[in-house]
C-alpha cells in the first residue's frame, strides 16, 4: 500500500479531488455517506478489500459532516432517529471489523465482499424502484410514540454491521428502510441518514486505523473535493421530487452492481467507465437544476 500511494503523480491526486467532489455530489443528495461508491471503484483501480474499506470509511466522515452542516440549515434532520441508528451502528463496528479480519486472513476478503455488495444492492434497487409514485405511505411524526424505536436500533445496528465490513457509510441501507418502514420522505431520510452515518463510521474508522497501518494522504484529497459537492447534492434535494430522488437512487444501486459484476469477470475497465459515466450524468443533472433555480430567483 504504501509503495503505490508514493508512486501517485500530480495528476492522480487532481483525479482524486474530482472523484471525492464528484461522489460528495451524490452523497449530499443520495444520503449515502459516499462509501457505496467509492469502495467498488477502488477495488477496481485494484486497492485490496482493506485498503479499499479504510479509505471509503475515512472519506465518509468529511463528506457526512459538509452533507450533515447543510441538511441541518435546511432542516430536515430527524435528531432522535439519527443518534438512535448512530449509537446502535457503532456497537455493531466491534462485531463486523473481526469478521472483515478473518476474511483477509483465510483468502476470502476477494470473493465475499462483492458477493455481499450484490446482494444488498439487489435487494435496496428493488426496494427503490418498486415503490409506485401514488402509493400510499404515512408520514413519519416525530413527536408520536408509537414509531417503534426498537426497529431504528435494529436498522443502525444492520447499517453499522455493513459499514465496517464493506468500508460503506451505511447510508445505503438506512435510507431505503426509513423510507420504507417509517415513511420518512427522501429529504428526512437523505438527512437522518448522513447524521447517524458520522457516528458510525468513524468507530469503524478509528478500528481499522488502530490495527492496521493508513496513509491518509489520498483520504485527504477524496475529502479535499467533497467539501463543496457535497453541499451543492445536499441543497439540490430541495428541488426533486421524493419519488425522483428514489428513483435516481435506484438506479445508482444498478449501476453499481453492473461494475462489480463486471470486475468479477475481470473486465474492470467496463465496470468503471459505466459507473463514472452514471456519476457524470447525476453530477451534470444536478449541477444543471441548482444553475435553473439560481437563474428563475434572480429573476
Amino acid at each position: 500500500m504504501e509503495r503505490r500511494l508514493k508512486e501517485l503523480t500530480v495528476m492522480e491526486f487532481i483525479l482524486f479531488i474530482l472523484l471525492g467532489f464528484s461522489i460528495s455530489m451524490l452523497s449530499g443528495f443520495f444520503g449515502i455517506g459516499g462509501g457505496l461508491v467509492l469502495t467498488p471503484i477502488l477495488l477496481l483501480f485494484g486497492y485490496s478489500p482493506i485498503e479499499a474499506i479504510s479509505t471509503s470509511l475515512m472519506y465518509t466522515i468529511g463528506t457526512s459532516l459538509s452533507g450533515v452542516y447543510a441538511h441541518f440549515k435546511l432542516k430536515n434532520i430527524q435528531w432522535k432517529a439519527a443518534a438512535i441508528m448512530g449509537v446502535s451502528g457503532i456497537a455493531a463496528t466491534q462485531f463486523a471489523y473481526p469478521f472483515v479480519d478473518w476474511l483477509e486472513h483465510n483468502g476470502y476478503d476477494t470473493t465475499v465482499v462483492p458477493i455481499l455488495y450484490l446482494a444488498l444492492l439487489t435487494y435496496f434497487a428493488y426496494k427503490m424502484l418498486k415503490q409506485s409514485p401514488d402509493a400510499p405511505r404515512p408520514a413519519y411524526d416525530a413527536g408520536s410514540s408509537g414509531n417503534g424505536w426498537m426497529k431504528f436500533v435494529f436498522i443502525g445496528f444492520f447499517a453499522g454491521f455493513l459499514s465496517t465490513a464493506l468500508g460503506v457509510g451505511g447510508g445505503f441501507i438506512i435510507v431505503p428502510l426509513v423510507i420504507a418502514f417509517y415513511g420518512f420522505n427522501s429529504r428526512q431520510a437523505v438527512a437522518t441518514s448522513l447524521a447517524s452515518v458520522i457516528l458510525i463510521v468513524s468507530a469503524g474508522f478509528v478500528t481499522y486505523a488502530v490495527n492496521h497501518p493508513i496513509h491518509f494522504k489520498v483520504g485527504l484529497f477524496l475529502i479535499a473535493g467533497a467539501v463543496i459537492g457535497s453541499q451543492l447534492g445536499a441543497r439540490a434535494t430541495s428541488y426533486f421530487k421524493s419519488r425522483s430522488i428514489q428513483t435516481l437512487l435506484g438506479f445508482l444501486y444498478i449501476m453499481t452492481m453492473a461494475s462489480l459484476v463486471f470486475d468479477m469477470m475481470k473486465l474492470s475497465l467496463v465496470g468503471l467507465i459505466g459507473l463514472g459515466s452514471y456519476t457524470i450524468f447525476i453530477n451534470v443533472f444536478l449541477i444543471v437544476r441548482l444553475l435553473q433555480k439560481k437563474v428563475q430567483v434572480s429573476n
